[in-house]
């Protein structure tokens, strides 16, 4: 049993690698946004971010102290102090040395008038462009921008950036608000911004209005998915566009959907909590990437601390929590809401394997 329904044999379920390629068939990332680098966190450059500047644009020091030319200090010493013939210059971390000046001594290198050690060039200093240089790509197109890329933007002169910034619809039926905000922080999470939740009920004519009202890149509908006598969102589907494939080779999941709506993907997903997150990971997420544009991050990976058992033929989405040797497997179908909010990510089991022995090596979706 799953989500309530008794599960189809897997040959009758769409392969999950074919409902991925179907979901994300003609799919494009969206037109670019540009945004002022604060509001551009979290989300996608559209394309190649350039320098525009050197930075630093003279020799900075990087260290309070006296800003002199090394070679007017070499060998000074407690020993062999050296009489300098101009006042020294005193310089705060940041700001730009004196012209001939190339290294900075610390506050301790003068003793009255006179020098007692010395540096090489360029000590205490960083020279003009050393940070970054003027043409050099600070953010690859397809680079999610997170917290540190504002450093090297900032330096760079860069006030704004391009980015994709797709907008996922979220149609709850009556049954699956307790969803809908788990969904909305993944969307998230995942560089793309989610509507306002659209309550439709269970009518599957309210629910077919909904999906065509939705003004957005792709639509997901929450709940609804099953054969119960409430469940009509497979049904909405098809008056609002078409259904492409309903059953998926996919535990927990099974009795998703997808389709199209007035050319807009449309991803069903059951409303119960593990079977709508097994399916976002597995296709939802596949989904804002393509819309996005957003380059495969490289995968994590973990040891297996016990075995896990999966099913020939269907694809298996296994929660884990992370531990200091590894992660443990939660479960997957019919996991407790306390056991799938212990979970930090997940694995996905190949349909053409039984599981995963302990201590394999395995990839890590993250949560």
């Amino acid at each position: 049993m799953s989500n309530g329904v008794t599960r189809l044999a897997s040959a009758a379920l769409m392969p999950l690698a074919d409902a991925v390629a179907c979901l994300t068939s003609g799919v494009s990332p969206v037109a670019e946004d540009g945004r002022p680098i604060h509001a551009a966190l979290g989300f996608t450059a559209a394309r190649d971010v350039i320098a525009e500047r050197d930075w630093p644009e003279a020799t900075t020091a990087l260290r309070d102290g006296w800003a002199v030319a090394a070679d007017d200090v070499i060998g000074a010493s407690a020993y062999a102090p050296i009489l300098l013939t101009a006042p020294p210059v005193w310089v705060e971390a940041g700001e730009a040395l004196p012209d001939g000046a190339c290294t900075v001594l610390p506050p301790e290198a003068l003793e009255g008038r006179a020098f007692v050690a010395d540096a090489p060039p360029g000590d205490g200093a960083r020279r003009r462009g050393e940070d970054l240089k003027a043409g050099a790509c600070l953010l690859a197109a397809g680079t999610r921008i997170v917290p540190r890329h504002l450093l090297t933007l900032g330096a760079a002169g860069r006030d704004a950036v391009p980015v994709r910034v797709p907008r996922i619809g979220l149609v709850a039926t009556g049954r699956a608000s307790l969803v809908a905000a788990l969904l909305s922080a993944l969307i998230a999470a995942d560089g793309a911004a989610s509507t306002e939740v659209m309550a439709a009920g269970d009518d599957p004519d309210a629910l077919a209005a909904a999906i065509r009202a939705v003004r957005a890149d792709a639509v997901f509908v929450l709940g609804g998915t099953g054969p119960g006598r409430t469940d009509h969102s497979v049904a909405a589907l098809a008056r609002a566009g078409a259904v492409a494939a309903h059953g998926i080779a996919l535990r927990p999941g099974e009795t998703a959907a997808i389709g199209r709506a007035d050319g807009c993907p449309v991803l069903l997903l059951p409303g119960r909590p593990e079977a709508a997150l097994a399916v976002y990971l597995a296709l939802g997420r596949p989904l804002v990437s393509a819309l996005t544009g957003a380059r495969p991050p490289e995968p994590a990976t973990a040891t297996l601390l016990r075995k896990v058992t999966a099913t020939i033929g269907v694809s298996d989405v296994v929660f884990v929590r992370r531990a200091a040797e590894g992660i443990e497997p939660l479960g997957g179908v019919d996991l407790a809401l306390s056991r799938l909010a212990e979970a930090d990510g997940a694995i996905l089991v190949e349909p053409e394997r039984e599981g995963y022995p302990e201590g394999a090596t395995c990839e890590v979706l993250p949560l």
